[in-house]
């Protein structure tokens, strides 16, 4: 539903999307900040303070701990074409949109942080993610085979505890030949090169 939602809202103003949420009952990103707090609970770190984690600052404090750990979001919600593409591609700016139209967020950090999402958003450009994860042109990695074969902590495999980062930075090689034949082998799947390289 949210997903639907997050198409129509396009052309509709932020009140209009308020007035059908109320309508249609409580949002699943309601539900879920109504649900019990859990062991996971992301630190609060403003954005000023995130050039001492690791990986790359980005140019919007996206924090992966409040989403997918704190909120439990599923990378999938986001992420949506990484069970039907090669690629899991970065969630396009209608897509964060889809909440933060309603979502303005807890305190001034956060505040602030959505604030250039929607200036982004209202002035119809893309935000220049920094990437992290690279794979040679040479090798192909289906994420979608992937997913599927790994089931529910398919992501962590290789990206490690995302839930847990503020700041998402590479843990593992995954650029790397090795990484992937240590996890073929270990699963024993096929070592052929043609299942990579073709």
């Amino acid at each position: 539903m949210m997903r639907k939602l997050a198409f129509v809202v396009g052309g509709v103003a932020a009140g209009g999307v308020a007035a059908l949420l109320t309508l249609g009952g409580p949002s699943p990103l309601a539900q879920q900040a109504a649900a019990p707090a859990d062991s996971i609970r992301a630190t609060v770190i403003a954005a000023s303070d995130s050039g001492n984690l690791q990986g790359p600052r980005q140019p919007i404090f996206f924090r992966h701990d409040i989403h997918a750990g704190q909120y439990k979001i599923q990378c999938q919600y986001c992420h949506y074409s990484v069970t039907v593409s090669s690629e899991p591609g970065i969630p396009s700016v209608q897509t964060c949109m889809g909440c933060h139209l309603v979502i303005g967020g807890r305190d001034s950090s956060h505040q602030a942080e959505i604030k250039k999402l929607r200036q982004a958003w209202s002035e119809k450009r893309p935000i220049e993610w920094v990437r992290i994860h690279y794979l040679p042109r040479h090798a192909h990695f289906p994420h979608q085979r992937h997913i599927k074969a790994l089931g529910p902590n398919a992501c962590a495999t290789c990206h490690g505890d995302v839930q847990r980062m503020p700041q998402v930075f590479k843990v593992n090689n995954v650029d790397r030949m090795g990484f992937c034949i240590s996890c073929h082998m270990e699963r024993k799947v096929s070592q052929d090169c043609s299942v990579c390289h073709y």
